[in-house]
C-alpha cells in the first residue's frame, strides 16, 4: 500500500514538473515571437534546432564514447521524409523534373508533428540495422564505417530522382501545416474577441497578430517543444541504468564485457535514440529552411556536430546545449564584423570572413585553456553543491 501510494505521489510530481516545463517553454516562445525581430527569431530556431541535434550525438558520441561520423546521413533522412510528407501530390508533379515522382512518393501526405514522427522513427530503424555490422569494430575503424553511410545517403538522394528529386532538391516545403498551433491561434483569436477584460483582450489579440497574422509560430513552437523533450528524455537515459552502462562502455568496453553488461545491445539503443532525434532534427531543418538538397547534408554538417559537442564537453548534455548556443549563435551574433570597419574616424574597409577569424580564435582559446571542452562531464547543476535542479534530469517519463 505504501508503495503503490509512493508511486502515486512520484507520478504525479513528474507530472506538474513536466507540465511546469512545457507550460513555461510555450509562454516564453510566444513571448520572443512578440520581443524579438524575424532574423533574431530564425537566429534561435536555429539554435534550437542545433540543441536537438547536438545533445542527441552527444549520446553516442560522448556519453557511450563511441566515435560516429554519420549524423548528416540521419538528418538527411529525417529532413527529406519530412518534406515529401508535407509537400502535397500537385506540387511534388510541378517539382520533380529529373524523373516522375515514385508512386509512393505521391501518396505520402501529412501535417508536420506525424511527419517528424515518421522521419525519427524510420532513421531509428535503419540505425538499428546498421548496428550489427557497425559495431562489429571500434574506434577509428568505427569512424570510417559510419563516415561511409553519410557519405551513401548523400549519393543515394543526388541518384534516385524519383524520390528525392536529385540534385535539384525540394523547394516550398510548408511550414505551417499543423492542426494543434493552429488550434492555439483559434483559441487566441476567440479571446481576442470574447467578452473578458479589455486589456486581456489586448493581451490576446496582440499575441495572436504577432504569432499567426505577421508570421507563423509553428515552427518555432515544435523546435522549442522538442528540444525541451528531448533535453529531458536524454537526461533521463544518462541517468538510468542503461545511462551507467554506457558510460561504462565509455571508460572501458572490455571491462564492462567482464561485468556481464551487453555492449552491443547498450550501443544499439544508444545509437538508434540518437538516429532518431536526429531524423527528428533533420525534419525540423527541412521545414525551417523550406528547401533542401544532398549538398546541405554533407560531411560539414558532422563537423559543425563534432565542434559543438567536443567545445561543450563530450559527455555533458547541458555542455551540448551551451556549444550549439555558442557555435550556431556565436556565428551570427559576430556577423557585424564582416561589415566595413570605422576606427578612429579612418574607414578601414570591409573584411569578408574576418567573423570566422575572430570566431575560431574565441574557440581556440576555449579548447586552451579549458582542454575537456566548457563542461566537461560534468553537467550544469554539478557545479551547484546542492544540486539544486538535478530533480529536473531525474523525473521519468
Amino acid at each position: 500500500m505504501y508503495r503503490a501510494q509512493n508511486f502515486i505521489n512520484n507520478s504525479l510530481a513528474t507530472l506538474g514538473i513536466h507540465l511546469l516545463l512545457y507550460s513555461g517553454t510555450i509562454v516564453i516562445l510566444f513571448a520572443l515571437q512578440v520581443l524579438l525581430d524575424d532574423y533574431s527569431l530564425r537566429i534561435f530556431n536555429n539554435i534550437l534546432i542545433f540543441i536537438i541535434l547536438a545533445i542527441s550525438y552527444n549520446l553516442i558520441n560522448g556519453v557511450t564514447g563511441q566515435l560516429s561520423l554519420e549524423p548528416n546521413g540521419f538528418v538527411a533522412i529525417g529532413a527529406y521524409i519530412t518534406a515529401l510528407m508535407l509537400l502535397d501530390k500537385d506540387l511534388k508533379l510541378d517539382m520533380f523534373q529529373l524523373a516522375d515522382p515514385h508512386p509512393f512518393v505521391l501518396i505520402l501526405y501529412t501535417e508536420l508533428l506525424p511527419a517528424l514522427f515518421v522521419s525519427g522513427v524510420v532513421a531509428a530503424i535503419i540505425a538499428i540495422l546498421l548496428s550489427f555490422p557497425v559495431f562489429r569494430v571500434r574506434g577509428d575503424y568505427l569512424a570510417i564505417v559510419t563516415l561511409g553511410f553519410g557519405f551513401i545517403i548523400k549519393i543515394l538522394a543526388i541518384n534516385n530522382p524519383q524520390w528525392t528529386n536529385g540534385a535539384i532538391g525540394l523547394n516550398e516545403i510548408p511550414n505551417n501545416t499543423d492542426s494543434v498551433v493552429a488550434g492555439i491561434g483559434e483559441v487566441l483569436k476567440a479571446l481576442a474577441s470574447s467578452d473578458i477584460p479589455p486589456f486581456l483582450q489586448s493581451f490576446f489579440g496582440m499575441i495572436y497578430k504577432h504569432s499567426f497574422e505577421n508570421t507563423n509560430i509553428t515552427i518555432l513552437f515544435w523546435s522549442g517543444i522538442i528540444a525541451v523533450a528531448s533535453t529531458i528524455l536524454i537526461l533521463q537515459i544518462v541517468y538510468s541504468k542503461f545511462g551507467r552502462a554506457m558510460k561504462a562502455v565509455r571508460d572501458d568496453e572490455d571491462a564492462a564485457i567482464a561485468m556481464g553488461i551487453n555492449t552491443f545491445k547498450i550501443k544499439t539503443f544508444a545509437f538508434s535514440t540518437s538516429a532518431f532525434l536526429e531524423g527528428v532534427g533533420g525534419g525540423l531543418l527541412a521545414v525551417w529552411l523550406t528547401t533542401i538538397d544532398p549538398k546541405i547534408f554533407g560531411f560539414e554538417l558532422t563537423f559543425q556536430l563534432l565542434i559543438i559537442i567536443v567545445l561543450g564537453g563530450l559527455g555533458s548534455t547541458t555542455g551540448a546545449i551551451l556549444g550549439a548556443i555558442l557555435v550556431v549563435g556565436g556565428g551570427e551574433w559576430l556577423r557585424f564584423l564582416d561589415a566595413p570597419l570605422v576606427f578612429g574616424g579612418l574607414d578601414f574597409g570591409a573584411y569578408p570572413g574576418l567573423r570566422m577569424v575572430f570566431f575560431s580564435l574565441i574557440l581556440l582559446g576555449i579548447m586552451l585553456f579549458a582542454r575537456e571542452g566548457i563542461m566537461g562531464k560534468k553537467e550544469l547543476w554539478d557545479l551547484n553543491p546542492k544540486n539544486t535542479f538535478k530533480m529536473f534530469a531525474k523525473t521519468r517519463i
